[in-house]
């Protein structure tokens, strides 16, 4: 690098980084079931869903629809929710068994997660950040990228 060029001053966001963001986004708040936010009109930060919050977290605003961003932030949104889904499918897998018992699916839905009626507020987060740290553990050693 020269002299006068400028280094980098942010590191790049990862998607752990993004779900922690969420999960302090709920903290702050508040949690939602049902759709991505509470519907209100006259507050710009509305407690939220696990997506919505991962939303929020990449573009600093509720959106309507998710494919309505940008690729870049659009590839942030879905590497994060890629990460949380992995973390559930590990950790609180779903099976849908057909009523002969074959299992039809056994991917986790992060909006059937979020919106089971027994699921808490405390889970929501503790899942976000847990999610987080899985996804630091496995690609860091010492503190560095892998």
């Amino acid at each position: 690098m020269k002299a006068t060029q400028n280094p980098p001053t942010a590191a790049p966001v990862t998607p752990a980084d993004l779900l922690r963001m969420a999960a302090l986004y709920l903290r702050r708040h508040g949690w939602h079931q049902g759709t991505y936010y509470a519907h209100t009109t006259d507050n710009p930060t509305p407690p939220a869903c696990a997506a919505g919050a991962i939303g929020i977290a990449c573009t600093g605003h509720t959106v309507e629809h998710f494919s309505h961003l940008d690729p870049d932030t659009l590839a942030d949104y879905l590497a994060a929710l890629g990460v949380f889904v992995d973390y559930l499918d590990t950790t609180a897998p779903v099976f849908f068994i057909d009523e002969d018992g074959y299992l039809l699916d056994e991917y986790t839905s992060p909006y059937s997660w979020n919106d089971d009626p027994a699921r808490t507020a405390e889970q929501v987060v503790a899942a976000l950040e847990a999610a987080a740290d899985e996804w630091d553990r496995l690609r860091t050693q010492g503190g560095e990228n892998a």
